[in-house]
């Protein structure tokens, strides 16, 4: 992630970088490019009223697409909305309803996120049809061939700190594969001249903005199939006050270069998978991006339906997030990525660049998602880098010092677009395109390949550390080990061990099968439509666990969490045939024991593989 945060404050993510115009040399001077974190504050709420759920539609197996909500009742919702924010001085209109079923509404003006989690509170309080309520935070973005800039390319080929990207190329260039960039747009570089998904029959490139206020997107327009980045910069005080003004990132492009840039081509660079096509999907504008308009980009981008929005003919089996921000997975972006992993898509995301553990951020804490940590040129933990349990693999980000950096796609216009250009970048957002790109290159050889397969030989298939780089996943990215891993099955489980399911009885709080380490698959089964399984997990202070519980096609079952006491702290129940999963971090100063329940709902009785960390 290239600079993030969630909502109002950029995860100071240590970026650097160097530019040059295009076709020129190696460029000498450095240039610190890094934005000042943003205050924590929005002007939006997000609202799931229990009658707009998708949850129906799905257990009756019908198309997953929201319900609508009448409009009188809408009308008097907004009215209460108005009621309760009145003694914070905002007026609430309702803008619209997002892929996942919840309504978004805007406030006049913005307010601190603890006011607007009070406010929350109370809306919650005042309605039994409200599902959740959440501030609608934003994010920010945290990058052998002919090509004369390939040498400047050492995350892919040196031996220390790279990927081994030429010996994966004898395997895999990502043919036939889609990459969705979420991120700020694109610009149409000449070293990405045909590396986007285009509209059949067309040449025009099949992306989509979803960024819906005008504030934000500064193209003129709210949504629309225009997916270009008219630049990301502002001036002093518009992203807050005390706030310096800031450059245009041309993140998105640099991002995408790393994916899928052309190869052997005579200018440039090479992408590591440059024969899979990049589906840019625009969320991230002026002093950041909007989640609600994140989580529509994941919904669509993998083939979901948002209202009003063409549907997607260029679904992606990938999805690149290099953006997040501080504060734990919220229910709306949990949502969209969990109805993403169901179409069969992988999500990559950046761990975040505040050297801090990636537990407190999102999505890298997100359940189901690759988050991804960066390492220096010597193979390293990057400075900035954040790390933890929940951190799946480390990739190149790189660091600081002349070209040490991620040298990738960009543009020379330092507030709206100029000439094409190449610059080194450093942060997680620059590691996570390496992960993905990998991605499509195993996806490539092996299409029937779910996202836990992929993720478990990512992992299984990484390479021990050369530098110290403590709790940065199970190593360095390994691109050609992990298309051979992908190709003979290996990685079940995450590269952990399978656990068997107890022989004793364990369909009971009482009788939990204790799982005393983590990143494990249980081996279990139900072996009737009344069975149930109960694991306990001991949770340390501040951990997170990640549940994943695949299901087979017609087959349904559901994941639970308890605590102690028999309430329920997590749930997820999709649709037969999808994979269930959630996150949950124990906030508390001290351990305490979680239950882990797998139940039936329909599809017959058999076996089935959860996967647990922490």
């Amino acid at each position: 992630m290239m600079r993030l945060t969630k909502l109002t404050r950029a995860l100071a993510l240590g970026l650097f970088a160097v530019g040059s115009s295009a076709f020129a040399g190696v460029p000498t001077v450095d240039i610190q490019a890094a934005r000042q974190p943003l205050p924590e504050q929005t002007d939006r709420l997000i609202v799931k009223y229990k009658d707009g759920s998708v949850a129906v539609q799905q257990r009756l197996g019908v198309a997953v697409q929201a319900h609508p909500v009448a409009s009188d009742a809408l009308g008097a919702r907004t009215q209460t909305l108005q009621q309760l924010a009145a003694p914070w001085g905002a007026r609430v209109s309702l803008l619209r309803q997002t892929g996942t079923g919840a309504h978004v509404f805007k406030l006049d003006r913005a307010l601190s996120l603890s006011q607007l989690r009070d406010l929350a509170t109370q809306i919650k309080a005042s309605d039994a049809n409200v599902d959740y309520v959440e501030p609608d935070r934003k994010m920010y973005a945290m990058a052998t061939p002919t090509d004369p800039s390939y040498a400047n390319q050492w995350d892919l080929f040196e031996t220390t700190g790279g990927i081994r990207a030429p010996a994966a190329w004898d395997q895999s260039t990502g043919a036939g594969v889609v990459v969705a960039v979420i991120d700020t747009g694109y610009r149409p570089h000449a070293d990405l001249s045909g590396q986007f998904a285009v509209n059949s029959g067309t040449s025009t490139v099949a992306g989509y903005d979803f960024i819906a206020d005008t504030a934000v997107a500064v193209d003129g327009n709210g949504r629309d199939s225009d997916a270009l980045d008219p630049g990301d910069y502002y001036a002093t005080n518009e992203c807050g006050s005390g706030v310096p003004g800031s450059n245009s990132s041309w993140h998105g492009t640099h991002v995408a270069g790393t994916i899928a840039a052309k190869s052997s081509n005579g200018i440039g660079i090479t992408g590591i998978a440059y024969n899979a096509k990049i589906l840019p999907v625009r969320a991230l504008g002026k002093c950041g991006g909007y989640t609600s308009d994140i989580a529509d980009g994941i919904t669509w981008s993998s083939g979901g339906t948002v209202s009003g929005i063409p549907a997607n003919a260029n679904p992606a089996k990938v999805l690149n997030l290099s953006l997040g921000g501080s504060g734990a997975c919220d229910t709306t972006t949990q949502t969209a990525i969990n109805g993403a992993r169901s179409r069969g898509a992988s999500v990559i995301v950046a761990a975040g660049n505040s050297a801090a553990n990636a537990a407190n951020f999102s999505p890298a804490s997100c359940a189901g998602v690759v988050t991804v940590a960066a390492t220096n040129r010597s193979g390293g933990r990057a400075s900035y880098s954040n790390y933890g349990s929940i951190v799946a693999l480390a990739a190149p980000g790189g660091d600081s010092g002349s070209g040490n950096g991620i040298y990738s796609t960009l543009n020379a216009g330092t507030t709206t677009p100029g000439a094409d250009s190449y610059a080194y970048y450093s942060g997680t957002s620059m590691a996570t395109p390496h992960v993905a790109a990998v991605a499509a290159l195993m996806y490539a050889v092996k299409p029937t390949a779910t996202p836990d397969e992929i993720t478990a030989a990512l992992k299984s298939s990484a390479r021990a550390f050369p530098a110290t780089c403590s709790q940065c996943g199970t190593g360095i990215l390994d691109a050609n080990a992990a298309i051979t891993a992908i190709l003979s099955g290996g990685g079940g489980g995450g590269g952990g061990t399978t656990i068997p399911e107890t022989t004793a009885s364990n369909n009971t709080r009482a009788t939990a099968q204790l799982i005393a380490a983590p990143g494990g698959t249980i081996s279990g089964g139900l072996s009737s439509t009344t069975d149930t399984d109960y694991y306990a997990v001991s949770l340390g202070a501040g951990k997170t666990l990640t549940a994943s519980l695949p299901n087979a096609a017609g087959v349904d079952y559901d994941l639970y969490l308890y605590n102690s006491s028999g309430s329920t702290l997590k749930s997820s129940t999709l649709s037969a045939g999808q994979t269930d999963s959630f996150t949950y971090t124990n906030t508390t100063s001290a351990a305490v024991t979680v239950y882990v329940r797998v139940t039936y709902y329909s599809g017959g009785a058999g076996s089935y593989s959860l996967t647990l960390g922490w």
